[in-house]
């Protein structure tokens, strides 16, 4: 494997990951102290308002193609002190090699936060127990269809609350703020009031934060972002809610640096293949 920068801007930089098998995964570096490391090739969770997965899964990254993401990035010259599970691909669906590389990032004094969306929950269950920095989970929808809609081949939330409830019953209220709802907000279709009032009881139930993201636009997908207006409104409901909320950074609204917007780019061709 090689990494090159192949997008880089004040903010964040754009890390292609080469595999043996010529495939190339992209990383993504920001804040001056963190990876965003991918844990497969593509995606079978396939969110509709995502690029990662348009193709489907094409496998599996091993442990070790984990962590090179990491090694390699040190060797370009990057300081890293955090890694997010945060790539390309669903965590929970390669979780004994993430396990691996999460171990593997611990012992080297880094602190490990993921975002997934749950699913499948038997592992989602023993993520929690771990002793990461912060799990955020993408729920993008409160209603079943609508979720359904947006995350195609994901767990309902009928299943996944009741596995964060159990969890956090446990914690104190200063460890639940390690925990969020991860909400992209994509304008007409999950952005009403009904939508964010059921999302906002939700939050209070389980005692967590949400982070409300804004869609970044891609090309090919239909969905469309959300006025800068419409999102401060959408976070001013919620706070008043009395929700802890978090808006998308300046690190996240960059092109290269938007929920959705990596890709696994195929070198072979499909005749290849």
């Amino acid at each position: 494997m090689k990494v090159e920068t192949v997008i880089e801007d004040q903010l964040n930089k754009l890390l292609e990951v080469k595999t043996d098998d010529q495939f190339t995964v992209e990383a993504v570096y920001y804040r001056g102290d963190t990876l965003c490391v991918s844990s497969q090739l593509g995606c079978p969770v396939r969110c509709s308002f995502c690029a990662s997965g348009m193709n489907g899964l094409i496998r599996n990254l091993s442990a070790d193609e984990i962590i090179l993401q990491y090694e390699l990035a040190v060797e370009d010259g990057l300081d890293i002190k955090n890694i997010a599970f945060a790539g390309i691909g669903e965590p929970l669906l390669n979780w004994e090699n993430v396990k691996k590389a999460f171990w593997y990032f611990k012992e080297k004094g880094l602190k490990c936060s993921f975002y997934t969306t749950g699913f499948p929950v038997k592992h989602l269950k023993e993520l929690l127990e771990l002793p990461h920095n912060g799990v955020n989970i993408s729920f993008h929808g409160v209603d079943t269809q609508k979720r359904k809609q947006i995350i195609p081949y994901g767990e309902p939330l009928e299943k996944i609350i009741p596995v964060l409830k159990e969890h956090l019953l446990k914690l104190s209220n200063r460890k639940r703020k390690m925990y969020n709802i991860a909400y992209l907000l994509i304008n007409g279709v999950n952005d009403s009031p009904e939508e964010l009032e059921k999302l906002s009881q939700i939050a209070k139930e389980l005692g967590i934060g949400i982070s409300l993201l804004k869609y970044n636009e891609i090309e090919g997908i239909p969905y469309k972002t959300t006025s800068d207006e419409e999102y401060e409104k959408a976070f001013l409901f919620l706070k008043n809610k009395g929700i802890r909320v978090t808006l998308s950074n300046k690190y996240r609204t960059r092109k290269i640096g938007g929920c959705g917007t990596l890709m696994v780019n195929r070198l072979k061709t499909a005749k290849e293949c």
